[in-house]
């Protein structure tokens, strides 16, 4: 296949923040007062400024009130626990997001339990992830949803399809099998990691193949089944002299090499990236629909 179709996530990222945007406009009508979204930042990581910045956009486009929060790496544990307990209490806050990772002396895990569940808009809360596990509804990861609605509004159906999962990790790789095992999708789940033997063999089985491994460019045509369906969430900066800045993103899909052997393949970027934004959203408005009835 030298043709596939391009999985268009800022396109369809644009359309949700359309749909929101409507569904604010009524609510704002309704509640006098816009939800609410608060955004936690400790240090001065490049990659997690750029993306808060975006979320803040993403907030202004559609009608979310934005409270940020961007503290010296140096912060305390202790002042995160206040601030997060006062956001809690906050009600012109709906949703809170402590922005991943933090710096090393503090204990992420720690601050993202002291995180009201109910305003837990990333759907990284214990009590979330439990929820989403057992198919009740809850705040789901923002990224995996994005998936979801990336595969939904391309109509490429998940009934009875292997899906093989590239990674592990508590943000991509459990959620997402948490999603596709449940009876609405109907997915075959196989979750790949740093110890499985012989991978290739293993996501040449894929209908559909998500890779979330953090390293660039590693899945290359002799992992991909012929006609796949290839979701790349990698965001990885490599050094390029022909660009302006001398860096360019790449995904963990060696783009170039497993296109033409896949269906249909999210880029890097402008595939899963927008996605994960617009669900933040979409989660957000939810937790201010609750927070209202």
């Amino acid at each position: 296949m030298s043709h596939p179709i391009k999985i268009d996530g800022h396109v369809v990222s644009q359309n949700i923040l359309l749909e929101l945007t409507r569904g604010i406009t009524q609510l704002k009508g309704i509640y006098q007062q816009p939800p609410g979204l608060a955004v936690i930042l400790v240090g001065d990581d490049p990659g997690s400024k750029a993306y808060v910045g975006r979320k803040k956009k993403a907030c202004e486009q559609i009608g979310i009130r934005s409270f940020e929060y961007l503290l010296p790496a140096t912060t305390s544990e202790q002042e995160l626990v206040t601030l997060i307990q006062c956001l809690n209490h906050n009600p012109d806050v709906h949703g809170i997001l402590l922005q991943s990772p933090v710096p090393k002396h503090l204990n992420e895990q720690l601050l993202l339990d002291l995180i009201d569940p109910k305003k837990d808009v990333d759907g990284f809360h214990p009590v979330n992830v439990g929820r989403l596990l057992l198919g009740l509804d809850t705040f789901r990861s923002c990224t995996p949803w994005g998936i979801m609605e990336l595969l939904a509004r391309y109509e490429i159906s998940t009934q009875g399809k292997h899906v093989v999962i590239v990674g592990r990790s508590n943000i991509v790789g459990k959620p997402m099998a948490a999603m596709l095992i449940q009876k609405e999708a109907n997915a075959t789940v196989t979750i790949c990691h740093s110890q499985t033997r012989d991978m290739k063999s293993v996501t040449n089985l894929a209908d559909i193949l998500i890779v979330a491994i953090g390293k660039p460019k590693f899945i290359t045509a002799e992992y991909v089944r012929e006609g796949a369906v290839v979701i790349d969430v990698g965001m990885n900066r490599i050094l390029d002299p022909t660009t302006k800045t001398g860096t360019r993103l790449v995904g963990d899909v060696d783009f170039d090499s497993v296109a033409p052997k896949s269906s249909l393949i999210t880029p890097v970027p402008g595939g899963v990236g927008p996605m994960t934004i617009a669900m933040l959203m979409k989660n957000t408005v939810k937790a201010y629909q609750q927070f209202h009835s």
